[in-house]
């Protein structure tokens, strides 16, 4: 039996694995462009139906067929957005959980995407079921009803007889994922921006400084961070626990979503929208495809709402990995000798405040009663100007043992300079200064 069905066509396949597809398209084409009908779970029919035959296709050798290479193109395009969609619709109902503050702009702008990418769906669907008639695949009788696609959220909630309150918080995953927290959010910087880019700096910067290999890394490292605290900090649900490392796991899943949905979006634009590169057998797809879907909306959408508040959400939530961070930590303090000759110059307060950023912790160096920031290259300037009007000839830094470890080995090769003032070799443990 298991060989019988290699006995049929290709045509006979492609009715079979564009059924559900194709229902799903009926159902889109007779929508009321409601939030309530775009349900995750008619989302997740799209995502894998979609799949299923673009896969098909795809086999088939549809990429290199005049005659099927555009409904191949359509569906490509469905699975895409429906994946987008997804990732809105998981965010949108996961907000209330999330328990950030001053969210009303970005559920405006939220809106505003998902109006998009809906209006993107059912603009689609009515060229999909021609497309699959002019290629004689019979559309499938009968429909969806709404009730197949109930939302996610109901007024019921299950009892919370699992309790996190009382588990005892493991201090050295806290602190890890805090400090990897602090450093994604450090690498976004790159990406800051405080207002909406123009369609002509849009197309400036995608696909050169912004991209789907760019944002799927990054995509993957806050994936990385969450999975690290559902298995490592807390298991269960909102209620109970402490609230800060609630509020962080919000942060860190809706800046993952929010990746998510650009990944999809960037692979899309980049691969069936953008002009670069295609050869003219092409072009007429891609014009078609532009003409449903406005590439230049799908620009605006991915970075001045998706890239816009992943900067925003990460920027926000820094200071609240801060607290954290700062609260479990393990705290001592270490003496060590002055840079020789040259002191706390230019060179060695750069490589302390690195060591003491890279790690996020609070750090002072106290001369004397004083107190200096160590995290900050003028305020261990400052310090240095106190140290050689005073004659003193050793110091002492207090704060995160993490980086006191690596201070301490800095001070023991003169904070990675010579007697000149000229930088040295740096051991091993210290290379992420270099």
């Amino acid at each position: 039996m298991q060989g019988a069905s290699n006995n049929f066509s290709f045509a006979e396949k492609a009715r079979i694995f564009s059924h559900d597809y194709l229902l799903c398209c009926t159902y889109i084409s007779g929508s009321d462009f409601s939030q309530n009908f775009f349900s995750k779970k008619l989302y997740s029919k799209l995502v894998s139906s979609s799949q299923l035959l673009e896969n098909f296709l795809d086999f088939h050798g549809a990429k290199n067929n005049k005659n099927w290479y555009f409904y191949r193109e359509l569906t490509a395009a469905v699975r895409h957005l429906s994946i987008s969609s997804y990732s809105y619709k998981h965010i949108s109902n996961r907000l209330l959980f999330y328990d950030l503050v001053d969210t009303e702009d970005f559920e405006r702008e939220g809106k505003v995407t998902f109006n998009f990418l809906t209006r993107a769906l059912i603009n689609m669907a009515p060229v999909i079921l021609d497309e699959a008639r002019r290629l004689n695949i019979p559309v499938p009788e009968g429909n969806y009803d709404p009730a197949d696609f109930p939302s996610v959220p109901t007024s019921d909630m299950l009892d919370y007889d699992i309790d996190d309150v009382e588990k005892e918080q493991q201090q050295k995953n806290i602190v890890k994922i805090a400090s990897e927290f602090i450093a994604i959010a450090g690498s976004f910087d790159q990406f800051s921006f405080y207002e909406p880019y123009d369609l002509e700096e849009l197309m400036a910067i995608v696909p050169d400084k912004i991209n789907e290999v760019e944002i799927r890394r990054c995509e993957m490292l806050v994936h990385s961070l969450q999975s690290s605290f559902d298995t490592y900090v807390i298991h269960g649900g909102f209620r109970f626990g402490r609230r800060k490392l609630k509020q962080l796991r919000g942060y860190i899943s809706i800046v993952f979503h929010l990746l998510q949905m650009m990944g999809r979006l960037l692979h899309f634009y980049e691969r069936h929208l953008h002009e670069a590169g295609y050869k003219s057998i092409y072009k007429k797809v891609r014009d078609r495809l532009a003409s449903i879907i406005n590439p230049e909306i799908i620009l605006d959408r991915t970075v001045n709402y998706g890239l816009y508040y992943s900067c925003h959400f990460l920027s926000t939530g820094k200071s609240l990995a801060r607290e954290i961070l700062n609260e479990n930590i393990e705290r001592s303090s270490i003496a060590v000798g002055i840079p020789v000759k040259l002191g706390f110059h230019s060179r060695p307060s750069l490589l302390v405040a690195k060591i003491v950023q890279h790690y996020g912790g609070q750090m002072e160096l106290c001369v004397g009663e004083d107190k200096f920031d160590a995290s900050s290259v003028l305020d261990i300037q400052w310090a240095g100007g106190k140290i050689q009007k005073e004659n003193i000839t050793e110091v002492t830094f207090e704060g995160d043992v993490r980086a006191l470890k690596d201070i301490e080995k800095l001070a023991s090769i003169n904070y990675g300079e010579d007697s000149m003032g000229k930088g040295i070799p740096l051991p091993d443990e210290l290379k992420y200064l270099r």
